[in-house]
């Protein structure tokens, strides 16, 4: 390995005046029209060819010149507490169909199951009202269960089942054609208005589809209820398999991609197996019951001895055997005068009175299934969970690692999952399909794909390096004999983690003779260590110590290797190089300073409306290597993915933006040259979000650039890197996964932009997932083949590992710094501003806490490794 000596010996930042910046001079305005995707130049030809298969199946559209007509869809009731759209709302309108059916001149329709509803071809009427009875099961009756409003009545004779009719006024209100030839001219590489719309309303038809079959939607996702499909992680949660479609206009013309999906449900079946399972306890009386009653809330339930469905919305404050609920009684004479009121136990009334064993009820709480004010009570043993409820919450270290070990499927494997599903479930038998003209084929496309030459590395003392399979090794290294060993004072183990890493620092200061360059960190905890974070801030903010932190569970050559890459990189040292970069034969950045930035936004777990989102970016150090980064991270308004502190003016006229930030270390280890050229990967946005970034974020930069001083703008080339998409690839006439190198930018991509798909590692567990490359502007100009091949070289200069990595290396040093920099956010106390954790700044209505900055000793590391 190659330590810092031999870095700086390399290329060692030289002592540069800052450049001059007149700092009561008002920014240079940038008033740039709006910016726009640019199209496709061309195609990459280096490179061997592949016969590969995607997951998209062919489409074909028989009467391009149908119209979608949109109707807006209001559906109201006069119990306006109790409209629950999303989950009735199909329900309703499937009933308006069944009986007003006249009113639609015949017609099908698909239903998005909120607010709009489409058809082929106009209805008769732009406005339509209709009122639509729905039948409910009710649960104020004996029948069902007691209630303690008084209204439950016993006689003689057994009650029947009561259904309860509900009337909902539901509008019907023209809104907006949206033509399907929109989609034709998409394909032939125009840009309609109106593409998207149409393809939004194919995937609502075959989402309808699922509907009708009984499955749980989840965005274009959709899952079937079948036991076969559900795996259990542990904790009451089970992974479900199902499968997400969605239609793609591609230069082949439009497809339906196709491809497993997963989601998170709970583990259908008795609600106190349930909560032994959630809590892993292994008897009822261990069960903590105020989180019982958190979890349980709102979940869906049905009644063993009646067989119908209710919605949980909290527990009885005392148990089965003494919640007691006030009952009529008829008298025996069968005449109809009132009879008389009785207070009696839940548990009684089912036991003497609907004559129903109950064996581990009376010391339980009994679920309340009633409304806020008319609580309606059943006993936990009678009531089963309903399959196909969402569990939202994070998954813990061991459910994640259950599900990703029991979810894997081999290419052959996931290919027949997929032609299976297409041929069972017929997704082009529909009408509304049908009265377009639309057709699915049943196999998957074969397209062309080329398989990139691996780059050649340098490591050690100059060796090159050619990797096998997207893979190469560091043998022999071992770790020298650290100064000295520190144990925590096992008094302090029970005290909170921030009190417990300053009482480690305390007595690692007093031990030591001066202030360490290096700490090793064993964590008590393998994941999710309490510690992590605190000890994170206190080491790079406060007092600017570079620390590995580890925890293994076994230690074996190739664990001691990877941490060493770690500890290498973070204390300076560069691990491999690319062996062009060694020898400055990069393409179109040899000659020109050239930045290369990476840039990500975390976001809070699900639910966490009110944690900040983390926004880090990197920027390429040394130039004209592209091996070494640093990274500058802001918190930002939670949920916000647009990064807005790329540029950051004060009212003293200073900026204090992250670009600012990264221009100037990139001026002072380049030796005081400017970067001419600035290459952007933006990971996690979405297609709808390329435009902000194209506009918004790009304005940013050059602003940031311009406060400065600096006249000539440098050229970027601005490129999204996508992991979240569906498109999987499989080697044509091989059962292995695609070879690290293969790149598609044929046949699948979009027609008009510029995209491509990239496998650049070696996927060996599952299917491998290739990244998506879009590049939306490129002022560099670069060809399509030194882009790809520049972009796979990015993919094997990550220093934490001897591997290829899935995505280029500086969009996973971005997320890497996010992350690192949210644990602050996750386990510091944020009321406890004393400790240092940083001020509060408001942004619009919101106040965000803003993070610490690193201490300067730490700044230009890779800390994130």
């Amino acid at each position: 390995m190659e330590g810092s000596e031999g870095r700086e010996s390399c290329c060692s930042p030289v002592a540069v005046a800052p450049p001059n910046i007149a700092l009561d001079a008002e920014p240079e305005k940038v008033d740039q029209p709006k910016r726009t995707v640019m199209s496709r130049p061309g195609n990459g030809t280096s490179g061997r060819g592949i016969t590969l298969l995607a997951n998209h199946l062919k489409v074909s559209v028989k009467c391009p010149d149908e119209i979608f007509y949109q109707y807006s869809v209001s559906i109201t009731c006069d119990e306006k507490r109790d409209v629950h759209i999303k989950r009735i709302g199909r329900k309703i309108i499937h009933k308006l169909h069944e009986t007003y059916s006249s009113e639609f001149a015949g017609k099908k329709f698909a239903y998005d199951g909120e607010k709009s509803l489409y058809t082929v071809g106009p209805l008769p009427r732009h406005r339509l009202e209709f009122t639509v009875v729905v039948e409910e099961s009710s649960a104020k009756h004996a029948s069902e269960s007691p209630s303690d409003n008084g209204s439950n009545h016993h006689s003689s004779k057994k009650s029947k089942h009561s259904l309860h009719s509900k009337a909902f006024l539901v509008e019907i209100n023209y809104a907006t054609k949206i033509p399907l030839k929109s989609v034709s001219l998409a394909l032939q590489g125009a840009d309609p208005e109106n593409v998207q719309d149409a393809l939004r309303v194919l995937d609502i038809i075959l989402r309808q589809q699922a509907a009708n079959r009984g499955c749980l939607l989840v965005r274009q996702s959709f899952f079937h209820d079948d036991s076969r499909n559900f795996t259990d992680v542990g904790g009451g949660v089970m992974g479900c398999k199902g499968f997400h479609s969605s239609f793609r206009p591609t230069l082949d013309g439009l497809t339906l991609n196709m491809d497993v999906s997963t989601t998170m449900i709970l583990s259908p079946g008795p609600v106190i197996d349930f909560l032994l399972a959630n809590q892993n306890v292994k008897e009822p009386r261990y069960i903590d019951w105020a989180r019982a009653k958190r979890m349980l809330k709102n979940l869906r339930v049905k009644a063993k001895h009646s067989n119908k469905e209710f919605k949980i919305i909290g527990l009885s404050e005392r148990p089965c055997n003494q919640q007691l609920f006030s009952m009529k009684v008829k008298n025996g004479d069968g005449l109809d005068n009132g009879g008389e009121t009785i207070e009696i136990t839940v548990y009684e009334y089912f036991t003497k009175h609907r004559n129903i064993e109950l064996s581990n009820s009376a010391y339980m709480p009994c679920l309340d299934v009633g409304k806020p004010k008319r609580p309606n009570y059943l006993p936990l043993e009678l009531c089963y969970l309903v399959s196909l409820q969402r569990y939202t919450k994070v998954l813990s270290s061991v459910q994640r690692a259950s599900l990703v070990e029991k979810s894997r499927q081999k290419p052959r494997e996931r290919i027949k999952v997929i032609t299976d599903a297409v041929r069972d479930y017929s997704y082009d038998d529909d009408p509304l399909l049908a009265t377009c003209g639309v057709s699915i084929e049943k196999q998957l496309i074969q397209i062309n794909g080329r398989v990139l030459e691996a780059p050649k590395l340098k490591v050690g003392n100059g060796e090159e390096v050619v990797p096998r399979n997207g893979r190469w090794n560091f043998n022999n290294k071992h770790f020298e004999r650290p100064h000295t060993l520190i144990e925590e004072d096992p008094q302090n183990r029970r005290a909170g983690p921030v009190v417990r890493v300053e009482k480690m620092f305390e007595e690692i200061i007093a031990r030591l003779p001066g202030p360490p360059d290096f700490l090793l960190c064993v964590l008590p905890e393998r994941k999710n260590s309490e510690i992590y974070g605190p000890w994170k801030k206190k080491s790079l903010t406060d007092l600017g110590i570079v620390t590995q932190c580890i925890s293994p569970l076994r230690i074996n050559d190739q664990y001691l290797t990877n941490v060493l890459l770690k500890i290498n990189a973070k204390l300076g040292g560069t691990n491999s190089l690319l062996a062009m970069e060694h020898t400055s034969h990069l393409p179109h950045i040899q000659d020109t300073p050239t930045m290369i930035l990476g840039m990500d936004v975390s976001h809070g777990s699900p639910g966490q409306s009110d944690i900040p989102s983390i926004a880090a970016v990197v920027g390429s150090l040394y130039w004209p290597l592209i091996s070494k980064y640093r990274a500058v991270v802001r918190s930002q308004s939670p949920k916000l993915e647009i990064i807005e502190s790329l540029y950051k003016p004060l009212p003293n006229g200073d900026d204090e933006g992250i670009m600012r930030e990264l221009l100037l270390d990139f001026y002072r280890t380049c030796n005081g040259h400017k970067p001419a050229q600035i290459i952007v990967f933006r990971d996690g946005v979405s297609e709808s979000q390329f435009s902000q970034v194209l506009n918004l974020e790009l304005d940013q930069m050059i602003k940031a650039y311009n406060h400065l001083g600096e006249g000539d703008i440098p050229k970027f080339t601005l490129i999204v890197a996508q992991k979240n998409h569906h498109t999987k690839l499989f080697q044509a006439s091989a059962a292995e996964n695609v070879p690290p190198g293969t790149v598609v930018d044929t046949n699948i991509v979009h027609p008009r932009n510029n995209d491509f798909f990239m496998c650049a590692h070696a996927g060996m567990i599952g299917t491998t997932r290739p990244a998506h490359y879009h590049v939306l502007l490129d002022e560099i100009g670069f060809s399509p083949d030194v882009l790809q091949n520049l972009i796979h070289s990015l993919s094997y200069v990550y220093q934490r590992s001897t591997t290829a990595t899935s995505i280029v290396a500086p969009v996973r040093y971005a997320h890497l710094a996010a992350q690192q920099f949210a644990q602050f956010v996750k386990f510091e106390d944020l009321s406890e501003t004393s400790s240092g954790y940083g001020s509060v700044k408001s942004i619009g209505s919101t106040s965000v806490t803003e993070l610490p900055r690193l201490h300067m000793n730490v700044s230009d590391s890779m800390f994130f490794c």
